[in-house]
């Protein structure tokens, strides 16, 4: 767990019983990302995922309410041949924003791909995203140029 000397705010794993407290955030991710979001058992899906360990999560709480969360799944790199971390969602509330919780989440998920083994961590954020972006690069990380494709099946 993570504390801010004065912030109150708390960075902490998500558990299965956290699942409808992180599909609510999920559903404002969506909208703040211009996506279609109506996605029934989600919650359900997200508890079985996080308590079968298929996804690791955290949750950024502003005085004890969800403001915030992270989320990854285990990947491998052929190329690298090795296991990376990808980061499939960071996302903060407006007004959580700009304290320090999104640099405690970030960091929460890098100390959970360096217990994995994993030595890089790989996201990407949509290219209008100028302040994900600046945030991105204040942490040192490595800009790639590439397309992110989508197929339905």
């Amino acid at each position: 767990m993570h504390r801010p000397p004065a912030g109150g705010w708390v960075v902490r794993p998500a558990r299965g019983t956290d699942a409808p407290a992180l599909a609510a955030l999920c559903a404002e991710h969506a909208a703040y990302e211009r996506l279609t979001h109506h996605v029934p058992g989600h919650a359900a899906r997200l508890a079985q995922a996080l308590d079968g360990g298929l996804l690791r999560a955290w949750l950024g709480l502003l005085e004890g309410r969800p403001v915030g969360y992270a989320s990854a799944t285990l990947d491998y790199s052929t190329l690298a041949g090795a296991p990376f971390l990808h980061l499939d969602c960071l996302y903060l509330d407006a007004a959580a924003r700009g304290q320090g919780l999104g640099t405690e989440l970030m960091a929460a998920v890098a100390a959970q791909a360096r217990a994995l083994g994993c030595a890089q961590l790989q996201w990407q954020t949509p290219v209008w995203n100028a302040d994900a972006i600046r945030f991105y690069d204040r942490l040192g990380a490595t800009r790639l140029e590439k397309c992110r494709y989508q197929w339905a099946l």
